[in-house]
């Protein structure tokens, strides 16, 4: 083969490699929600009427597959089966989701017992945001200590290539809290970002957000929303208890009781 000859062979190879990478790309589809939301994980290569379909998932490598739709009916046998449903394109969706939902799923197509077509990977990603709002004695001068977490298949963001993704707080106006001096940031890696903060008097109905974003859009959000408790009535009893359990402690001391006998 003259230079000419190889030179060709070389320039087909890197071209069928590209097009080989692209189609892999393509073929590899990411959701990203946040806990409590619905999802719908489309289908790409249904056929009609969605008989054929079958959705299988898996949370690990090692855990196994579980198969969630056959024949375009819903496995009742499984967990979560009440949040799960068939939508009318073949699309799986997903009801309220928790953070235990991530992972990877595939739809499949098979007609006559035979596979048609090919897999059709999609991983979905839960941001997740702990803890709640619905916390207890949320008031000025007490600290917090804010996580959010991007739950993924393998337990890795990595997936998603790290200079493609980006996970952060910010304050109402978009500001990123990371770069706030009043915000502690704690040690976290990729897929999970912490701050800890004390409450202040304006802090009270204001509401921090967790950000993905990948190649700066926005993917999902999930949100801190801070209201500060109000005195109870407990409180007020215990205070008042308190003030007279001192009074009494002060009426009933050995220099009271010797200013007495002196005073007779």
């Amino acid at each position: 083969m003259d230079d000419k000859g190889l030179l060709c062979l070389l320039l087909g190879l890197i071209i069928l490699c590209s097009l080989l990478t692209g189609m892999s790309e393509a073929e590899e589809t990411h959701v990203f929600s946040s806990s409590g939301e619905n999802v719908a994980l489309p289908c790409i290569n249904a056929l009609s009427n969605c008989t054929s379909t079958t959705w299988n998932y898996n949370k690990h490598r090692s855990s196994g597959t579980v198969e969630l739709i056959a024949g375009g009916l819903k496995k009742k046998n499984i967990e979560r089966a009440e949040r799960l449903s068939l939508g009318s394109d073949c699309s799986l969706n997903i009801y309220k989701i928790t953070e235990e939902d991530h992972g990877l799923y595939i739809c499949l197509q098979y007609v006559n017992g035979q596979k048609h077509g090919t897999d059709e990977p999609i991983f979905l990603h839960v941001l997740h945001v702990y803890p709640s709002s619905t916390q207890t004695k949320m008031r000025s001068g007490s600290s917090v200590t804010l996580t959010c977490q991007l739950f993924s298949y393998e337990d890795s963001c990595s997936l998603v290539r790290p200079d493609d993704l980006q996970l952060f707080w910010v304050n109402q106006a978009d500001v990123n809290l990371h770069e706030d001096s009043r915000y502690q940031k704690l040690s976290s890696g990729q897929c999970i970002r912490t701050l800890t903060t004390t409450f202040q008097n304006e802090d009270n109905n204001t509401k921090w957000r967790c950000l993905v974003k990948k190649k700066n859009e926005n993917k999902t959000s999930a949100s801190y929303t801070v209201k500060f408790t109000k005195p109870t009535k407990t409180d007020t009893v215990t205070a008042v208890t308190t003030i007279n359990t001192e009074r009494r402690t002060t009426l009933n001391s050995p220099v009271t009781a010797i200013q007495h006998s002196q005073g007779t």
